[in-house]
């Protein structure tokens, strides 16, 4: 079928969609929900046999609707409607919630149901829900919808009477009252706000948005008056509340110029003068069981700023000279990486400088995985990867990668940028010639079966994000169970054999010599990018490499026909 999504931004679930809809044979094409007029011209240009609306913020105009048959994914339960389902369920402490396909029709969310999807709620926040569980049943209830329109079937009968109309979640309804929510209230609030638009409060005499709460498990003085910031630990500043503690990771200032940035960061010299707490808010960790090391990393967001990667490179050192025979590079549940915190770099007083030391960090840990050759690495990827992130994952010498997750291997949609981690030695050397152009210059996202034909990935896991650490976890002890010593000395061979060819020396000063440019030289492209990005610029266009009814003519990648799965390795 010809599709074309119709969205506000080009987010998690759309990015989802648009892999998962190529890959089972269907022409999908993007377009962005600038104004009537686009999306009319769109639908005109295309000429598409059903829209999807995965995310927007507005209503289809009628004159699209009522010619076109036209799937809205609702992120609620059949009846639900408004625009923040998700944030008043995770609000009302829901025990399950769901994803609605439904049609447009005039009154919004009030159409004819053609699929839905329920889950159980967990305790995490709204992003990680919706990159998840929501993006998954919304997939599913997608191409359930679509299978009943080829079929010429009707759409579902709601038995459920509709809830009527859930405004938009105020500030009003997130706000914390310090003095009489307990813990679990708070994180509820803040949840409901992570990543947008975030809970607005006060500290240290600034109005601040809150994101990345966790709970604060330290004993602490029921004396203390709730409210009152206590100690720091990494990012984070704890605040006391009426039973215990909250750990906020992030904040925003509510100013014209805020950021999200740490809060430890965002209010460093206040913060300065707090106790560090060691490990209460914990980013990195890492666990040995017998011959297998699992290192965890969990950026929020997936962006390593230097001082993260510095903090990581320390650790796997400290992995690397462990007694295990294999290391496993986990990363978080949410992403494994998503390369450079382009936020810190916008803060700082030189966001070039700050670029620098950013890309030359990653670079340092880049090379200390391909550099080490006397333990198995394994890049665990459970979560979404981006920009350098995904070949960081690649200096590995597997990458093991769950089905549902979407990669994005590219760095020219950031102002042009060149990028790094030794992509020109990494994907030469896992992929073609061929494969590793198309990874670098198509501009699009790849679902985990493209990654596995192309060779960004070698072992495909189907399980979902909850079990895909335990399925890890027993292939990496099968895997340790083995005599490893031929796969090492082969490691080795290959190392000393691709230094002589060409050193590492020079591909990374290639590289960074472009990426000195793209920072330092006279074209302001990755700056104008990342501004625009941070700042959340609306797109006043659709790129061609989307829309691909705009481009002239087709061109997609071809997608894989051939997959392989854990049951057959």
């Amino acid at each position: 079928m010809r599709i074309l999504l119709l969205c506000h931004g080009f987010n998690s679930l759309t990015q989802k969609l648009f892999c998962d809809l190529n890959s089972t044979g269907h022409d999908v094409s993007v377009e962005f929900d600038i104004n009537d007029a686009v999306t009319e011209e769109a639908v005109t240009m295309f000429k598409p046999d059903v829209l999807i609306a995965p995310f927007l913020k507005r209503a289809i105009p009628a004159s699209v609707h009522e010619n076109l048959k036209c799937f809205v994914v609702h992120p609620g339960q059949p009846g639900d409607r408004g625009p923040n389902a998700l944030d008043w369920a995770i609000l009302d402490d829901a025990e399950t919630w769901g994803v609605t396909v439904l049609q447009a029709v005039a009154e919004l969310d009030a159409g004819p149901v053609w699929a839905s999807r329920s889950f159980a709620l967990r305790p995490a926040s709204k992003s990680s829900l919706y990159r998840n569980e929501v993006s998954e049943a919304a997939v599913a209830a997608v191409i359930e919808a679509l299978e009943k329109l080829e079929r010429g079937q009707s759409p579902e009968q709601i038995t459920e009477k509709l809830s009527g109309w859930r405004p938009s979640v105020s500030q009003v309804d997130r706000q914390v009252d310090w003095q009489n929510d307990e813990t679990e209230t708070v994180l509820r609030k803040i949840r409901s706000a992570d990543g947008m638009p975030g809970v607005l409060d006060e500290i240290f005499g600034k109005k601040v948005y809150f994101y990345d709460a966790r709970p604060c498990h330290k004993a602490l003085d029921d004396a203390i008056e709730p409210g009152t910031v206590l100690m720091r630990s990494g990012p984070a500043i704890a605040i006391k509340t009426v039973d215990g503690a909250v750990w906020i990771g992030h904040v925003r200032k509510a100013s014209k110029d805020g950021v999200k940035l740490p809060a430890t960061r965002a209010f460093a010299t206040q913060s300065a003068a707090l106790t560090e707490v060691s490990g209460g808010y914990r980013d990195i960790s890492l666990k040995i069981i017998r011959d297998v090391a699992y290192l965890h990393f969990d950026f929020y967001n997936g962006a390593m700023g230097t001082d993260d990667c510095r903090r990581l490179l320390s650790v796997f050192r400290t992995a690397v000279a462990s007694d295990a025979n294999i290391l496993v590079l986990m990363g978080g549940r949410d992403h494994w990486s998503n390369g450079l915190n382009l936020n810190l770099i916008e803060a700082a007083e030189s966001p070039a400088e700050e670029s620098w030391d950013n890309i030359r960090a990653m670079d340092d840990l880049s090379e200390a995985i391909i550099r080490t050759t006397d333990k198995w690495i394994i890049s665990a990827v459970g979560g979404n990867a981006g920009a350098g992130g995904v070949f960081l994952a690649r200096a590995a010498d597997e990458v093991w990668i769950r089905s549902g997750v979407v990669l994005n291997p590219h760095y020219k949609d950031m102002g042009n940028l060149y990028g790094s981690e030794y992509w020109t030695y990494l994907l030469p050397k896992f992929t073609s010639a061929e494969n590793a152009r198309q990874i670098t210059q198509a501009r699009l996202p790849m679902g985990a079966h493209e990654a596995l034909s192309l060779g960004l990935a070698d072992r495909l896991f189907e399980e979902d994000h909850s079990a895909f650490p335990g399925a890890v976890a027993a292939a990496a002890d099968r895997l340790a169970s083995e005599n490893l010593t031929d796969r090492l000395c082969t490691k080795r061979k290959v190392r000393a054999r691709d230094e002589l060819s060409k050193p590492l020396a020079s591909y990374r000063a290639r590289e960074l010599e472009q990426m000195h440019k793209n920072f330092f030289g006279f074209d302001p492209s990755y700056h104008v990018a990342r501004y625009n990005f941070v700042r959340k610029v609306p797109k006043s266009r659709t790129p061609l490499t989307l829309a691909v009814h705009r481009a002239g003519k087709n061109k997609r990648r071809s997608q894989p026909s051939i997959f392989r799965t854990t049951s057959e390795l």
